[in-house]
């Protein structure tokens, strides 16, 4: 398996794919759990990536907040 590739095994995803898989499965309900599933995967996949964190002002105080480093990102879901 190539090394950048990450399988997800996480209950509620298996759980929401088998949902899908299902015959009587509506369209409305596949395409809404199409959307979960990515919103599952997307939080699965950046659970590591970097962030910098600088000063913001917030109404309380100062703090160093985190952001994340880098370009803007963009996630695509393959479900096979």
């Amino acid at each position: 398996m190539p090394e950048n590739l990450q399988v997800i095994s996480h209950p509620l995803v298996q759980h929401k794919l088998s949902l899908m898989r299902k015959k009587s499965t509506s369209t409305q309900n596949f395409r809404t759990l199409i959307r979960e599933v990515g919103t599952l995967l997307a939080y699965e996949v950046t659970k590591d990536l970097p962030l910098i964190y600088e000063e913001i002002e917030t109404p309380l105080m100062k703090m160093d907040a985190p952001f994340l480093e880098g370009k803007k990102l963009c996630l695509v879901s393959i479900l096979r």
